[in-house]
């Protein structure tokens, strides 16, 4: 049979490595279907509900397996749906291709149905690189570079092919003549290590340091080893940023957790008391929550220099791979005789995890969601994959799960958008089918996207070996995030038109399905449930009916913050007396460990 310019997209993709792509079909990608129909033996599709769970699924499986991650979509309005996940694939670095149809060439330019100007649709997502073939010439070079620069730049490329091209004769070889590019493929990623002097600045400044404070982020998942090494030398305690969660291990005494809005009193107490910061693969945005300015002098470490002094003015920026450059580093450094910083921090340590057990188990109507998070801990697997979505979901995350060696854990971090958890999930069990996934979502980015993408898990769980795949929903039946941000951030009472979410049985549903579906509304049935979840023979959904008025409080509440909250619920905020109270409830645990 003749080799199709479709048939010579796909081949190619599999040299450079693909098994598998995300996507759903449309008449503008008819000839990658039957493409892909002929060597499925190859490669894989795999059939989302919607394009944007493939963009998630494509960018879920670039942070797992740290290989290039492939979504296909039709011309027009289903290019338009992979924006969202390839916008969260762009934020958070991570190499995505994605293969997107257009109209016939010739009806280009004539107003046809379905025609979007797609490039330009493209540019902002796939800046690096997103270009439309017009000619089976130019197909080798056209993926030959959307998967070397999507894995050089990790970013997100996108070629864009028009419907009839595909069915044409392909060229595999072009002609050896004026105009023509000829291409090849491989990539060998770059040793990228400061020189020796910029290095030994570095040292000079941790050296002198005597109160050391280390964030780690998505940059840093790699140098586990290298990151506890450092922090041992220098007596430093580790913070990190929400994607580098897994950068070292939370059953550390040192490591205070995770930092920011959605961070703990410990890492906040880290940055105000260092007098130096190493900050190392990480872009975290808030600098009120790093060192006032001039309070510490500063050594920062990414492979990106754009990324360099970008949060805090840095005396000692170097480009470098994370674990190569703390390698380099590490001779150079000097242990610290004096403990007092390292003691006071692992006091801090220790008493935030009590202060979070007693808010756990604080009384809340029915469910305290701080207790569902705080009795998973324990009960996973070492080598469980954790996805989670945007909202409260990621504050308890944040807080109360502790990450162990082997785990893997994501959600969407520069974006911050909704819905990536279920989709995540899902494209970790294929990339990992022998082990235990765990996806944390709220029940409004269930309602928006969760619920079409428990069909895919419903259709696909049979073949994963390991068939553990648990979604739990926090079913509090409100934006609960964003009602939060409404009282503190603009001190508006909760707007209940915006906020209050309509009842759905998820439990019922999953059932429906053919997987098992647990609903849980007393808190001494937690634990069980979980355990139950976790050895379950199919996938799970575990409904957790939780208490919308738990406040996500940030570890430090500034006085405006007060003065909103006040304002908000003197202002006719329907749930006022119940939020007071719990809010109450988590000052008070706060205030009694510090007196303890």
């Amino acid at each position: 049979m003749t080799m199709t310019v479709s048939d010579q997209v796909l081949q190619r993709l599999h040299e450079w490595g693909v098994r598998r792509i995300y996507g759903y079909p449309g008449d503008g990608i008819n000839g990658l279907m039957g493409a892909l129909d002929r060597c499925s033996d190859r490669v894989e599709f795999i059939q989302a509900r919607h394009e944007e769970l493939a963009a998630f699924m494509a960018t879920a499986h670039a942070k797992f397996t740290g290989e290039v991650g492939v979504c296909m979509a039709t011309s027009g309005p289903g290019a338009i749906h992979l924006l969202n996940g390839l916008y969260d694939a762009k934020a958070d670095h991570q190499p995505v291709v994605a293969i997107v149809g257009q109209q016939a060439r010739a009806a280009l330019g004539g107003d046809y149905q379905q025609e979007v100007d797609l490039l330009s649709l493209f540019k902002d997502v796939a800046h690096e690189y997103v270009h439309m073939a017009t000619v089976p010439a130019q197909i080798r070079h056209l993926v030959d570079r959307a998967m070397r620069i999507a894995r050089d730049q990790r970013t997100v490329t996108c070629v864009i092919l028009p419907n009839d091209l595909q069915e044409l004769k392909a060229e595999p070889d072009p002609p050896r003549e004026h105009g023509t590019v000829h291409s090849g493929i491989g990539f060998t990623a770059k040793r990228v290590l400061p020189a020796q002097a910029d290095l030994q600045a570095a040292a000079d400044v941790l050296n002198a340091g005597q109160r050391v404070a280390i964030l780690a982020g998505a940059g840093a998942l790699h140098a586990t080893d290298e990151l506890i090494a450092v922090a041992e030398t220098l007596g430093a305690g580790v913070a990190k940023a929400l994607l580098g969660k897994m950068a070292v291990p939370d059953d550390l005494p040192y490591v205070t957790g995770s930092i920011g809005l959605l961070g703990t009193v410990p890492s906040w107490e880290l940055m105000s008391g260092c007098d130096t910061l190493l900050m190392v693969g990480s872009s975290f945005p808030y600098s009120e929550f790093l060192p006032k300015e001039g309070q510490a002098r500063g050594v920062q470490i990414d492979t990106d220099g754009r990324k360099l002094s970008l949060r805090y003015p840095m005396e000692v920026n170097l480009v470098g791979d994370s674990r190569l450059t703390l390698q380099a580093l590490l001779p150079l450094l000097q242990p610290k005789a004096d403990r007092a910083w390292r003691d006071k921090i692992e006091a801090g340590v220790r008493q935030w995890w009590q202060v979070l057990e007693q808010r756990a188990m604080n009384e809340a109507k029915p469910i305290n969601p701080q207790r569902v998070f705080w009795e998973l801990s324990p009960r996973l697997p070492d080598n469980a994959i954790l996805t989670c979505d945007s909202g409260t979901s990621a504050a308890w995350y944040a807080r109360d799960l502790k990450a162990r060696r082997g785990m893997m854990g994501s959600l969407s971090g520069g974006l911050a958008t909704m819905c990536p958890a279920v989709p995540y999930a899902t494209a970790a069990k294929f990339a990992y089918p022998d082990r235990p996934v765990v996806a944390l979502v709220g029940d409004g980015a269930m309602q928006m996207l969760g619920l079409n993408a428990l069909v895919t898990i419903a259709h696909q769980w049979r073949r994963w070996s390991d068939p553990r795949l648990v979604v739990m929903v926090l079913h509090n039946g409100d934006l609960n995030m964003v009602t939060w941000e409404q009282r503190v951030g603009a001190g508006d009472p909760k707007f209940e038109d915006s906020q209050v979410l309509p009842a759905f049985p998820y439990a019922q549903y999953a059932q429906m399905l053919g997987l098992h579906g647990l609903r849980v509304d007393h808190p001494d049935a937690i634990a069980g449930a979980w355990e139950q979840a976790l050895s379950a023979d199919r996938p799970v959904l575990l409904e957790m009916v939780t208490d919308a008025n738990v406040p996500p409080l940030p570890p430090h509440v500034t006085w405006k913050q007060a003065r909103h909250y006040a304002k908000a619920l003197l202002h006719g905020d329907p749930e006022a007396l119940q939020t007071v109270m719990a809010s109450m409830r988590e000052a008070w645990d706060g205030l009694t460990a510090k007196r303890g």
